[in-house]
């Protein structure tokens, strides 16, 4: 049996309150992490929670160590009986801001494992990006509404136009294609070895002038790892190994309502923004996409492209081209659950299937620079 297998059993043995397990686990968490008394030997805590929309639906991420893989995440939701399972390897230390543990609760400050940054000690390393776009099969002709950037093997952004805008005959893809030019052009006023992404937010924000809204996230490599800055639904993986090693969490003020960008102070302001510092290493991947891609498909789906293209060789923009094309098929797709209508049915919605929307994918392979 696998690792994953294996924790995937033991996680749900302490949902069914197995042995070691209290029962009452899991609703006396409430939400907030709590470690585990009397569980066997490995386990090294778990927290969860009532899901978004509530429904009987309950979520609970668990940490476990082995001789093997000293920190292993194992996250599920239990969604109206049936169960989603992702697994990934605990980093030592993901920080978040006020703003990102306001937003999802779930999220520990410090998690349990081994250290990752012994790792990043070898050599710098380095992004090496791709990108694929796929507008809306209406919003061709206008190039549809969303924007990113890849910024010298080191940063990238993604922007979500919101596209109530057209109603108003505003182009509402602008807003995100500015907001996007002004990001990088902020970036490049930083230091290459300090970079401020909660301050190039900010100057990307007030010097977006235009009519508009959308969602923004910002992906620096440091010498401390990853850092990113992430308003809204648009947002990012990291995959180690076959594994979600973390996702960022989506901010909304209620189902498909995320939190956006403004010209102006009538919106969500930067200050909303969370902010992210992940460990990572040489050989990890990054994946960040728009909601075009993650309503449409699962962590495992996106890690499952990334490990097939990783071992043929192939190039982050042919693997973003890959993840991106799958995104597209599914959100065609009526008779198959996706993260969308997982999220809609929570809501209390009648909804199967994908969701049609412009799709941005941006795939960096971290890499450590040859010496």
């Amino acid at each position: 049996m696998s690792l994953a297998a294996a924790l995937q059993r033991a996680a749900a043995r302490l949902l069914r309150g197995g042995a070691g397990a209290p029962r009452a686990a899991l609703p006396a968490l409430g939400g907030a992490r709590s470690p585990v008394r009397g569980v066997p030997a490995g386990f090294l805590g778990i927290w969860g929670g009532p899901a978004a929309g509530g429904g009987g639906s309950w979520w609970f991420r668990c940490a476990v160590s082995s001789v093997s893989r000293p920190g292993l995440l194992v996250e599920q939701l239990l969604v109206g009986g049936g169960r989603s399972f992702a697994t990934g390897a605990v980093p030592e230390e993901v920080s978040f801001s006020p703003a990102a543990r306001e937003a999802d609760g779930s999220q520990p400050e410090k998690s349990v494992g081994t250290s990752d940054k012994d790792m990043l000690a070898d050599r710098p390393l380095k992004l090496l990006s791709g990108s694929s776009y796929l507008p809306h099969p209406d919003k061709e002709e206008t190039g549809g509404e969303d924007a990113h950037f890849i910024w010298d093997e080191q940063a990238i952004g993604i922007a979500d136009g919101v596209g109530g805008w057209a109603d108003l005959g505003i182009d509402a893809g602008q807003y995100a294609r500015d907001i996007m030019s002004n990001a990088l052009t902020a970036i490049e006023e930083e230091p290459k070895d300090s970079i401020d992404l909660t301050r190039v937010l900010e100057k990307a924000h007030s010097g977006t002038t235009v009519k508009g809204s959308s969602t923004a996230c910002i992906i620096a490599l440091t010498d401390q790892g990853i850092q990113a800055i992430s308003i809204g639904d648009s947002g990012f993986l990291v995959i180690r190994d076959g594994c979600t090693l973390f996702k960022s969490p989506i901010q909304q003020h209620d189902f498909n309502t995320p939190y956006q960008l403004e010209s102006g102070n009538s919106s969500d302001l930067p200050s909303a923004a969370q902010v992210f510092k992940v460990p990572v290493a040489s050989g990890d991947v990054v994946v960040a996409g728009t909601d075009g891609l993650f309503d449409n498909l699962y962590n495992n789906d996106i890690a499952a492209v990334v490990v097939h293209a990783t071992r043929a060789g192939l190039e982050p923009q042919v693997t973003a081209q890959k993840i991106a094309a799958l995104a597209r098929q599914r959100a065609k797709e009526s008779d198959r659950q996706t993260p969308f209508s997982t999220a809609a049915q929570e809501a209390g919605h009648r909804y199967y299937g994908g969701k049609l929307d412009d799709i941005t994918v941006v795939v960096s392979y971290i890499t450590a620079f040859s010496t």
